[in-house]
């Protein structure tokens, strides 16, 4: 199959690389041309422009970073009017659910289909092909692509026909994540106030009553301070919450904890931090309480 690839970041070059490892023909595409070289050596071609990489594919994948990357880059640079029709376009990126339906409207009136899948785990997984992946879109479009979701991940989460509905799935989980980092990060600044150090704290909650992914991958983090470099930086975090927060104000749902979040990590961006993983809320805590790293 024909496959453009753009977004060549942290998580989009080893799902790229793992689309040229099943044996399909990949034209990548990123702001950075450094990035595409290690997936040239692979067999991927590299296009000059995000349209060059559009062209006369079957399916276009994109890992963008936020709402103004894949405004600029999918919706103004002329991707859609350049693809195909017939042609799907699997968006992986965390958007809002406001664009999402912008992007829903777009692809139809363009004879495009449209499959939101963004995805859950770290660089390591994606290069690995272990993520999981939520997808939605109509049946025609998902049918199409499934095979090339097989690739990139462990499971696929089907969530209807709406793109919408694998958009907020990825914010609340995203919500999920920065909540459980935000009680990691408070609980350990208590215990190393009384003299419990987090690691052997962590140890012991991850062994017994918390022994889930998400506990051991950030609570091994913060028990070694280990925050750079980032599997999901600071910045990124922040912009996913303010995402769920803006869904859930349009909806009128309460989120309270949301706010607490949101204000960790601008504390933590205020202090320079932005480029660090989002484990490192923890710094903020600790900062709070007046405890030295």
């Amino acid at each position: 199959m024909r496959i453009g690839f753009i977004g060549l970041g942290s998580m989009g070059a080893g799902m790229a690389g793992n689309l040229i490892k099943g044996g399909h023909e990949v034209t990548v595409w990123n702001r950075s041309p450094d990035a595409a070289k290690p997936l040239a050596e692979q067999g991927a071609k590299v296009a000059a422009t995000p349209v060059d990489a559009a062209a006369g594919v079957d399916v276009l994948h994109s890992m963008l970073a936020n709402d103004a990357a894949v405004r600029d880059v999918i919706l103004d640079s002329g991707v859609l009017d350049t693809l195909p029709k017939g042609a799907v376009h699997v968006n992986h990126a965390t958007i809002s659910v406001a664009l999402a339906r912008e992007l829903i409207e777009a692809h139809e009136s363009r004879g495009l289909g449209y499959v939101a899948a963004p995805v859950f785990g770290r660089p390591a997984v994606a290069a690995a092909g272990e993520l999981n992946i939520v997808a939605s879109g109509k049946p025609e479009a998902i049918a199409k692509v499934s095979a090339l979701l097989e690739l990139l991940g462990q499971k696929v989460w089907p969530m209807g026909d709406d793109p919408v509905r694998a958009t907020i799935v990825k914010i609340g989980g995203n919500f999920l994540i920065g909540a459980t980092i935000e009680s990691i990060a408070e609980v350990t600044a208590l215990t190393r106030a009384h003299g419990v150090s987090a690691k052997d704290f962590l140890e012991m909650m991850t062994g017994s009553l918390f022994s889930s992914p998400i506990f051991k991958v950030y609570g091994g983090l913060i028990a070694e301070e280990k925050y750079s470099p980032a599997g999901f930086k600071m910045s990124l975090g922040f912009k996913d919450i303010g995402l769920a927060r803006a869904a859930a104000e349009a909806e009128r749902v309460p989120m309270p904890f949301a706010s607490v979040i949101h204000d960790t990590l601008l504390d933590a961006l205020g202090a320079g931090d932005g480029d660090l993983d989002w484990s490192g809320m923890a710094r903020v805590a600790a900062a709070r309480a007046h405890l030295k790293d």
